[in-house]
């Protein structure tokens, strides 16, 4: 991390986040965002941030300039460059991973991934041991509130960019958790030959946007995410169908395979799974918007 080797007066920020909250507001941002970026690039606390109280101080620390603060909000303002990679960092349930253009941004439903499969093993001892994959693991996020959650298993996270296993790496190695988790270039299981039949179970958040909506997202995800990590093909389900198809010759009986999908492909994807003929169990899952967000099934 930088170091806090620039100085600022405590009025002279106080001005500074009132004007950028200003701008927000006019922007249609959260005001919560400027926050953020004070957060990460100065000592001060929400608390702190919230009663004003660093006004009088005669002089505050920060990782950056000012100037160079006011460059990072204009490209978020101007540029619609998301607020997390002008940070270089993201909450993810109870963990702060770094994130980068390289990688997905860890979305708060994200996080039902791990209480699923907290909740999917809780009765199985088999299960909570051995061998996991994260498939597409990006920031290694998933992975990283597996290794936390299932103590006693081995996490194997791929992923197709190098740039993202760099980032992974980084966050497993920060957070303590290097030595649960193997990484590997390569794309869905293909690296994960050696694993035929012995993953105790498989979770993923595939890309799953059709191609043509991508254009129609918000312009902080079009512009700014990894389009490999959003484009599921012309219906969106093209990586979710290879992961129904592959995961059978990967997976121990009983184990689960549990992905993320988009709104609106619950049916589909129950499809794709009763047709492949090696499932048991099919479930839909809810977000906490209610909405169909979560497949999950286990091998037969």
């Amino acid at each position: 991390m930088t170091d806090f080797d620039h100085l600022v007066l405590g009025i002279e920020l106080w001005h500074w986040r009132q004007q950028a909250q200003a701008q927000a507001i006019e922007a249609g941002i959260s005001v919560t965002e400027v926050d953020w970026l004070l957060q990460e690039f100065s000592p001060l606390g929400r608390l702190t941030l919230r009663l004003d109280t660093f006004k009088t101080k005669a002089s505050i620390p920060l990782k950056r300039s000012l100037l160079d603060l006011t460059t990072l909000w204009q490209q978020r303002l101007h540029q619609k460059v998301p607020v997390q990679y002008l940070a270089g960092s993201t909450p993810w349930r109870q963990f702060s991973l770094q994130v980068s253009p390289a990688v997905l941004i860890p979305r708060p439903e994200t996080e039902l991934l791990i209480d699923l499969t907290i909740s999917a093993i809780q009765q199985n001892v088999a299960l909570q041991q051995g061998d996991w994959a994260d498939l597409g693991t990006g920031s290694g996020a998933i992975a990283i509130g597996l290794a936390d959650a299932l103590p006693l298993a081995t996490l194997h996270a791929v992923d197709q960019s190098e740039a993202a296993l760099v980032m992974a790496k980084q966050n497993a190695e920060q957070l303590g958790l290097d030595e649960r988790i193997q990484f590997y270039a390569g794309s869905w299981f293909e690296p994960l030959a050696h694993f035929k039949g012995s993953l105790r179970g498989m979770v993923s958040n595939p890309p799953y946007i059709p191609t043509d909506l991508i254009v129609t997202l918000q312009p902080e995800v079009a512009q700014h995410e990894p389009h490999a990590a959003l484009d599921g093909g012309f219906d969106g389900l093209d990586c979710i169908r290879h992961l129904v198809t592959a995961a059978p010759d990967y997976l121990i009986p009983g184990g689960i395979w549990l992905i993320e999908m988009m709104a609106g492909q619950a049916e589909a994807v129950s499809n794709l799974l009763e047709a492949q003929g090696s499932y048991r169990e099919i479930q839909i899952h809810p977000d906490l918007a209610g909405i169909d967000r979560f497949a999950l099934a286990y091998l037969k």
